[in-house]
């Protein structure tokens, strides 16, 4: 896959292309229906997938203060858009001179001079240019102007919902296997393994601790799930109990953060790793309690409760 970061990064000799447009954050089924969709006309007639989309997110350019946690940083969004059959990405560096384009302007330097389309698919309620002006029917007569054909999908996904706002909110309720169905897939964070406060490993649980910083993660609790190390591709998962929130237990701790306890590895050095975390079911929310004993215990059951989920033999069966 090619990454372009600006119009001068795209290749003179592109040639016409299937251009798919839009935040995608999260790559959701929804996204995937698009793309996959972009994948057919272009396999049909031989062209390359491009898609276009926007870092930082729009949001965070024009209201700040309102802007959404991201379900994807955009490394990971290109990759799991690589995935769904996309051949090229397009990052727009979003900006107010950007937002200021008009619907037209934005085609013809981006969908048509930029990325040379010959089809644009996009979702149903797609909406661009400055103050939202343009939408399907925009694109469509545009193209009907500059040669390119143009398909609006309907992302309802019947009674499945299929949006990045409906993920966020599965994740703030905990609800990660809702979040599942609407992804197509288990919700994960990616990050580098940091050193923490060494806490987990002074009861006996050590934990590889992710920074989140502006992505979206599940309710404060704990979680079974799996643990892939991206550094080792042909490694397995490993199976994980994940804590999420503040350790209400010790006095002082205020940063929110995602820490995973790989089963029966208390050996297992990760600092440094790139690491992906995928979330599978809830265990249990967050509880502080009156002292570590009583803490030592329910991490124990939490272990157990995580081995159920995922389907793993009892420890003294394995």
């Amino acid at each position: 896959m090619r990454i372009w970061r600006s119009l001068g990064d795209v290749p003179s000799d592109l040639g016409r292309t299937v251009v798919v447009i839009g935040n995608f954050d999260g790559v959701h089924l929804g996204h995937q229906h698009v793309v996959g969709r972009a994948r057919e006309l272009a396999d049909r007639d031989g062209l390359r997938v491009v898609a276009a989309t926007f870092d930082p997110h729009p949001m965070a350019v024009l209201r700040p203060e309102h802007a959404p946690l991201t379900l994807t940083d955009i490394d990971r969004r290109c990759v799991l858009l690589a995935q769904a059959g996309v051949d090229d990405v397009f990052v727009i560096p979003f900006s107010r001179e950007i937002a200021s384009w008009t619907p037209e302007e934005f085609i013809e330097r981006v969908v048509v001079d930029g990325l040379h389309a010959a089809h644009v698919v996009v979702g149903a309620n797609f909406r661009f240019g400055a103050k939202a002006a343009g939408d399907v029917a925009t694109l469509a007569e545009s193209g009907a102007r500059h040669g390119f054909e143009v398909e609006g999908l309907a992302l309802d996904g019947g009674p499945q919902v299929w949006s990045s706002t409906y993920v966020r909110t599965c994740l703030a309720a905990g609800d990660v296997e809702g979040a599942a169905e609407a992804l197509g897939r288990p919700y994960s964070v990616v990050g580098h393994v940091v050193r923490g406060e060494k806490r987990g490993r002074e009861l006996g649980y050590p934990t590889a601790n992710v920074p989140v910083g502006r992505l979206a993660v599940p309710a404060d609790g704990v979680y079974a799930g799996w643990l892939g190390l991206l550094g080792q591709p042909e490694s397995d998962p490993l199976p994980v109990a994940v804590s999420i929130g503040t350790n209400p237990t010790f006095e002082g701790e205020r940063d929110r953060r995602v820490e995973a306890y790989v089963l029966d590895k208390t050996d297992l050095e990760l600092y440094d790793e790139p690491v992906e975390i995928s979330f599978v079911a809830r265990i249990r929310g967050m509880v502080r309690f009156d002292g570590v004993e009583a803490l030592i215990e329910t991490m124990g059951q939490d272990v157990v409760r995580t081995r159920e989920v995922l389907g793993l033999a009892p420890a003294d069966d394995q």
